[in-house]
């Protein structure tokens, strides 16, 4: 496997990851070959962000109209084909929390096998005046939870 420029020791950062999805490939993800669109699996990361973000609190369908969170970048990387029919897991953690904005990273895996790896970073604004907002210390509590979380397994293994 080549070298992933936002991953610097692919086995440990493989096991930092709790959090998953599970997806069913449909049909309408595929291409004319029968494996996965290359567009689709940005379909399951969203999917994934969401219900990874409401677990933690950080957004939920409650959230005032006035703020959100909104993806500037997003990169993945695809490692082996996917096919309709295939059960895959995507997994979400984050990877950094800064003052307007954090980094999430995701893994995809079939069968115990990792096939795509993707990162991406999300800004906190204020919708009305589109403009970055400073995540509160409660947000990013609940961000770096996550990785305080795994921190505190590592350390007692």
């Amino acid at each position: 496997m080549s070298r992933i420029s936002y991953i610097e020791d692919f086995s440990a950062w493989e096991k930092e990851f709790s959090f998953y999805v599970p997806i069913s490939v449909r049909f309408s993800e595929t291409d004319m070959y029968g494996h996965v669109n290359n567009v689709s699996p940005f379909i399951y990361f969203e999917e994934a962000r969401i219900a990874y973000l409401n677990s933690l609190g950080v957004i939920s369908k409650d959230m005032r109209q006035t703020e959100g969170v909104i993806v500037s970048d997003l990169q993945c990387n695809y490692l082996k084909e996917i096919y309709f029919g295939d059960d895959i897991r995507v997994y979400v953690k984050t990877a950094s929390v800064g003052t307007t904005s954090f980094d999430i990273h995701y893994k995809v895996v079939r069968e115990e096998e990792v096939v795509l790896t993707a990162r991406g970073r999300l800004v906190y604004i204020d919708t009305e005046k589109k403009v970055p907002r400073k995540l509160s210390d409660e947000m990013k509590q609940k961000l770096l939870s996550d990785i305080l979380h795994f921190d505190n397994v590592a350390a007692n293994l």
